[in-house]
Formats: C-alpha cells, structure tokens, sequence
C-alpha cells in the first residue's frame, strides 16, 4: 500500500506517451497508468517468479535492453533496481530508451528482507540513488523515503508471524491493518516521517532526461 500510494499520486502528473513497465512481474500498476499512456510494454527478464499473462516481452535486464533510442516517455522500475548486478549499466540503458523531457519512476526497498533469492544483491541509500542519477546526466525530481520505523517493525512482525500454524497469517494482516491506521495519525504520521531519515523502508525517486 505505502509504495502504491506513491505511484498512484505521482502518475498522474508525470506518466504520459508510451510507457515501459521494466520488471513489470504482475503488473500491480497497470490500473494505475493505463489511462494515462497512449501505449505500454511490460517486460521483465527470464529469472522472475512472477510470470504472468501480461508480460509483453522476456528481455535480460542485466544486458543492452532490446528498445530503440528514446522509444519511452516513461518507465517503471518497482523493486527491481536491487536485483540487477550491474545497477550503473542499467541506469544508462534506461536514459538511452528514454525521450528527452520523459520521467522515470521508481522505487527500491532498504529495510526489507531478502527475496527473489537468489537474486537479491542490494539496499541503496539515498546518496547512492542521486548517484545514480547524477552519473547517469538525467535531472532528479523528487527522492522521498516511504515509510519509516513504524512501517519496518510491522513489516518484520508481519513477515514472522505469517509462519505460525492457523492464526499467523490472520495476526500478520492485524499487524499491519493497525500500523496503517496508526501512521494516519498526526502522532503517527510525525514519527513515521521523522525516523525515515535514518530508518527507511524504501525509496521513491522520479527523474527526467
């Protein structure tokens, strides 16, 4: 929910023109920048667990990407950025598909536990995604961190009490049912936003060429 949030608010100002969902795995987004694109390709690479109907196209990210020179308006990137050996490659791969003027969104995880094991490689720091964008000469947008302490210990409770035979998993959505509510509080909302500067659950960035 935290990092739909912050698509479904930051798409409809900046998806436009064709679009490429890159790792689309399900295509949880879809709904979100369907109406909002006049094209789209969802592609992900070979090494997904998450194959699916909706994949348009199997292309190696770790490679030069099978797309011509500015063909995007925009991209997507959710959870994938930490799963690519090569992160600095495919940042400069994206900006030669990517129109001048046109906008990648992504978002990556910091505190979160290992998956897609074993193809799991990094945690980026804010510094090292203005990096990215920096060596990449595109122009940042916006970088915000999604979710902060209260998000983390419900996520790692949640994650835990899962396991437990019959009631682990009815105890793991309580968890995060009550933490949801909780950070909507102004109580909430202030720590949430205070410790993600140190402790946070994610990233969400925008950039443009």
């Amino acid at each position: 929910d935290l990092v739909a949030g912050f698509y479904d608010k930051n798409l409809k100002h900046y998806a436009k023109g064709k679009l490429l969902d890159l790792g689309c795995g399900q295509v949880p987004l879809f709904a979100a920048y369907r109406d909002l694109v006049t094209d789209n390709i969802c592609a992900d690479w070979v090494n997904t667990r998450h194959k699916n109907e909706h994949v348009d196209l199997e292309c190696d990210l770790t490679t030069t990407l099978p797309f011509e020179n500015e063909e995007f308006d925009t991209i997507i990137l959710s959870d994938v950025l930490e799963h690519i050996p090569h992160p600095d490659f495919l940042f400069k791969e994206m900006t030669r598909i990517l129109s001048i003027g046109g906008k990648i969104l992504l978002n990556v995880p910091f505190f979160y536990c290992l998956h897609e094991r074993p193809y799991d490689y990094y945690r980026f720091t804010e510094f090292a995604l203005q990096r990215f964008v920096k060596n990449s000469g595109l122009k940042l947008i916006l970088l915000e961190p999604i979710g902060g302490t209260p998000e983390i210990v419900a996520d790692i409770f949640a994650k835990h009490l899962q396991f437990i035979p019959l009631i682990g998993k009815g105890l793991a959505i309580i968890i995060q049912y009550m933490t949801k509510i909780f950070v909507r509080t102004s109580l909430g909302k202030k720590i949430s936003k205070k410790t993600s500067e140190a402790f946070p659950f994610g990233y969400f960035l925008i950039v443009e060429k």
